[in-house]
């Protein structure tokens, strides 16, 4: 199996993320070698996988966390969402940007730095990415029982994450830090994916868009192929026009009453009740037009600053944004009790 040797980067990632370059098929299937009967030939002369199929999406998540963080046991129930690693990546990059600023450009590193992952899921893999890269030590938050199974299994059966990852039951599901920061608990950082629909139509109707884009595009392959541009024994991807959720998802990780903008809201009150128990509260923001109502919620509250990090990924666009009650006093004396 081939790599095309003039293929770019990807465009927009952190400096720091290891998924810049081009999936190295090869390698990857060294370490998973159940990738290779989902990798074939797309309609670019590339080698790619089928990312209409859950299984080839899997599949390709297990030789990225087996390659590059030496994660052995991987894996999610059915239906639970799997995400994209380079994306997933990229958060946690700049969550560390985000603390190397508060701390004269040094990241903080090593187990005494500890992060919130809010709505962990069944993947695990924001703590998975943060402790392998950083060292860093997580607690995640989950309100599917068997979401935190999963979590914990993963947490629990991979050597080099034993002892760092801890999940936690939210019982509550109008929770999010209520219940869930003990009292005497401080972290560095939280961090949030929240559910960006409002409904379970919304969010299905946004996977049947997926679906037309994913089945356009294996026209065009097809009439490639009908071209003679692409070899039919590397195209052996099948398409789908039915609604499926290749990434997954169950209903919380994808929907709530409220959508993004009622979540985050509940999120942003609920730390205002916590506020002089972690540094920097962070979460992802979709939609570049429910930054207006939020600004306004953390001002209400009384956020002493905030912050706007744009992040790319070829032509999606997203961001987060990150909060903090401490005031510069109570900024240096978090500096030099924990970060020193």
């Amino acid at each position: 199996m081939t790599q095309k040797k003039n293929a770019q980067p990807k465009q927009g990632l952190h400096p720091r993320n290891p998924h810049r370059a081009r999936y190295d098929f090869a390698t990857l299937i060294k370490a998973t070698p159940e990738l290779d009967q989902h990798v074939s030939e797309n309609a670019y002369g590339d080698l790619s996988v089928n990312f209409s199929d859950p299984l080839a999406v899997k599949t390709l998540n297990k030789a990225l966390l087996k390659h590059f963080y030496q994660v052995d046991h991987w894996d999610i129930p059915a239906g639970f969402l799997c995400p994209p690693i380079p994306g997933r990546a990229d958060y946690l990059h700049y969550i560390a940007d985000l603390l190397a600023q508060s701390n004269e450009g040094a990241i903080p590193q090593g187990k005494g730095i500890r992060g919130l992952d809010i709505g962990i899921g069944a993947n695990c893999v924001y703590p998975i990415i943060g402790h392998r890269v950083y060292g860093w030590q997580f607690v995640g938050s989950e309100i599917d029982p068997l979401a935190v199974k999963s979590a914990k299994f993963i947490a629990g059966n991979n050597p080099r994450l034993k002892g760092a990852i801890q999940i936690r039951l939210q019982k509550n599901a109008d929770n999010i830090f209520t219940d869930m920061i003990n009292d005497e608990e401080v972290f560095d950082f939280t961090l949030c994916n929240p559910p960006f629909h409002s409904s379970e139509e919304e969010a299905m109707a946004g996977s049947e868009r997926k679906v037309r884009n994913l089945a356009a595009n294996a026209n065009k392959k097809q009439q490639a192929r009908s071209r003679g541009k692409v070899s039919p024994a590397f195209n052996n991807a099948k398409s789908s026009t039915t609604p499926v959720l290749n990434f997954g998802g169950q209903k919380a990780e994808l929907w709530c009453k409220g959508g993004e903008v009622g979540f985050i809201k509940k999120m942003i009150n609920q730390s205002a009740t916590k506020a002089t128990q972690c540094f920097w509260y962070t979460t992802l923001v979709s939609k570049k037009e429910n930054l207006g109502v939020l600004y306004k919620q953390l001002e209400k509250v009384g956020a002493v600053s905030v912050k706007t990090i744009e992040m790319s990924q070829g032509q999606k666009l997203s961001r987060l944004i990150a909060w903090t009650f401490l005031n510069e006093e109570q900024q240096q004396e978090w500096r030099q009790e924990r970060w020193s």
